[in-house]
């Protein structure tokens, strides 16, 4: 259900965040004139079986589990060259 996340996502964009999208949602959102990246692009791989694997992937994950107070996770995101989320 997507009814009220145009609005959301665009307060998100107004505070500086980058949306980072999958498939159905990204063209949802690009429709509304909403930029997104393509999970694919952070990623560097495609959405495999039939889109039930997008996000599976250390770029993802490790940007969003690393604990940004600890100096050790920051500099294995930097040595992998992975980007905070």
């Amino acid at each position: 259900d997507k009814n009220n996340l145009v609005p959301f996502v665009k307060k998100l964009v107004e505070h500086d965040f980058e949306i980072v999208s999958t498939g159905g949602t990204k063209k949802y959102l690009d429709e509304a004139g909403i930029k997104t990246i393509s999970v694919e692009e952070v990623t560097h791989f495609p959405e495999i079986l039939d889109g039930r694997v997008k996000t599976l992937n250390p770029y993802i994950h490790g940007g969003l589990l690393a604990r940004r107070e600890l100096p050790e996770h920051m500099e294995t995101l930097k040595e992998q060259n992975i980007t905070p989320i």
